[in-house]
């Protein structure tokens, strides 16, 4: 079949077929709150994303005319477009006569190309994790696995109900191997048990303890920096809501902190967060900034534990996290000619890609690109489950 003679009406083919192969490959920007137009903007731009309100009752007080209404303000977030990332493949005439020729034609390095976006995509909302600092679970130990059954998504309800979470709109990403012991347990897969024989039949966990729970290979491991020997206590006087901790360690090497780490005081049920990487060096009182605020005021000696390193699957509200896209301000372009380039927004995913076309020598150069910028928004909506 013969190739087009302009390229410009196989670009919107060519790309609509990629987001169709990426769908498999892209799971958080579903899960979370999106936020995406096809306006353009540049590399390191910000957006302000709303989010919903925290509200509390007034007294009502009857009176003779209704009070006037305050003014009411939609709180929003702001998020950079920080990432600008592309990805290049080249096609040869014969397999862009088999894209126009052939519907569910897709070659394999265009479908590595989108692949290899959506999975930087991906990557970059789950890097948010760093910032929750509700933990339930053993560092090291499966979640749903002997021993602990369903207590990994009971105990990540009850720690998301106490942090006052939402109960609608949650959502449980696990690794592979947490899902396979999840579907091994008959609470979550046995007809007379679930009311369905979906599970069995789809391998899909589905909606079970009040989460929509998923898998995915990008759930990240975060590696607690080296602590060495000696206990670490609170040092003297904290206030309560102060936003950093002091820290004493007696012997032993300094504690190499790292933002993600989690660590708890004893007698306070609050769990904390490191928010900077912070050396706690010892004989040497350190300040480490810490997320959320101190829930109660230290007296000093109070001993401090942190959690081992561990794979960070997640329980969530779907405002936990927030991912904003935006087209690629077309004032970036160096190379491409402007007239063939192409955007597109894929309505299921919510992903925003261009694709630009240079004319070689026998063959077509692609390149993909997107921008976008992801947050964590709401800490208090989400929950470690320690593996």
């Amino acid at each position: 079949m013969a190739i087009s003679n302009t390229l410009t009406a196989i670009l919107p083919m060519i790309l609509a077929r990629g987001l169709l192969a990426l769908r498999s490959r892209v799971l958080m920007t579903r899960l979370v709150n999106t936020d995406y137009e096809m306006e353009t903007k540049k590399k390191g731009a910000t957006i302000d994303v709303p989010v919903a309100a925290e509200l509390s009752a007034s007294d009502v007080a009857p009176a003779a005319y209704p009070e006037a209404p305050g003014n009411v303000t939609v709180p929003t977030v702001q998020i950079s477009l920080s990432n600008w990332k592309k990805a290049s493949f080249g096609l040869t005439d014969k397999e862009l006569g088999q894209i126009e020729a052939q519907k569910d034609f897709i070659p394999l390095e265009m479908s590595a190309a989108f692949e290899a976006l959506a999975v930087a995509i991906n990557t970059t909302v789950f890097a948010e994790y760093v910032g929750v600092y509700g933990l339930i679970g053993t560092a090291g130990t499966t979640p749903f696995g002997a021993g602990v059954e369903v207590a990994s998504a009971t105990l990540a309800r009850k720690l998301l109900n106490i942090q006052k979470c939402p109960k609608v709109n949650r959502r449980g990403v696990l690794d592979f191997t947490a899902e396979a012991n999840a579907l091994g347990l008959s609470q979550f897969s046995d007809a007379e048990k679930t009311g369905s024989g979906d599970e069995k039949m789809t391998g899909e966990i589905g909606m079970k303890f009040g989460f929509l729970w998923a898998a995915d290979d990008g759930v990240p491991t975060h590696t607690r920096g080296a602590i060495g020997d000696g206990a670490m206590t609170v040092n003297g006087v904290n206030a309560a809501g102060a936003s950093t901790l002091s820290i004493a360690k007696a012997v032993g090497a300094s504690w190499e902190a790292v933002e993600g780490d989690i660590l708890t005081i004893a007698g306070d049920d609050q769990q904390y967060v490191v928010t900077e990487d912070t050396t706690v060096v010892h004989n040497t009182n350190t300040s480490v900034p810490i997320s959320p605020v101190l829930a109660a005021a230290t007296t000093g000696g109070e001993a401090i534990t942190t959690v081992d390193s561990h794979v960070v699957n997640l329980a969530f509200h779907r405002d936990a996290f927030a991912l904003a896209m935006r087209a690629p301000d077309e004032a970036l372009k160096e190379v491409f000619d402007p007239n063939n380039s192409y955007t597109m927004m894929d309505p299921v995913t919510g992903l925003i890609f261009r694709l630009e076309v240079i004319r070689m020598y026998k063959q077509i150069m692609w390149e993909l690109d997107a921008l976008w910028g992801a947050k964590l928004v709401r800490p208090q909506y989400a929950v470690r489950i320690a593996g």
